[in-house]
């Protein structure tokens, strides 16, 4: 089992940066992926990112390719988010999820964290 806690949330100006972690407990944290979800008010949780657990392979949603990039140090169990060139419309909660391969649909993942609220600013 995986126990996953999100941190590094903040309000943050446009154009700003802030980098997401997710601390998981569990002896085989290396052999799962791992995702970023978000969900703003009144709208579903959308995929942000995910990251394998075999060649380290990463995926993005089209809305934050090439400004934000997964990564992960399996020797510290944390999952990483940077997200760079924020902008209003990526505030939300977000969430790290690990499941047992990369997807960009949230039932595909079997452990969720409580999330971190990222405001964005104009």
């Amino acid at each position: 089992q995986v126990q996953l806690v999100e941190s590094g949330g903040g309000l943050v100006q446009a154009g700003g940066s802030l980098r997401l972690s997710c601390a998981a407990s569990g002896r085989t944290f290396s052999r799962y992926a791992m995702g970023w979800f978000r969900q703003a008010p009144g709208k579903e949780r959308e995929f942000v990112a995910a990251i394998s657990w075999s060649d380290g392979s990463t995926y993005y949603a089209d809305s934050v390719k090439g400004r934000f990039t997964i990564s992960r140090d399996n020797a510290k169990n944390t999952v990483y988010l940077q997200m760079n060139s924020l902008k209003p419309e990526d505030t939300a909660v977000y969430y790290c999820a690990a499941g047992r391969s990369p997807s960009r649909l949230a039932f595909g993942y079997d452990y969720w964290g409580q999330g971190t609220q990222v405001t964005v600013s104009s």
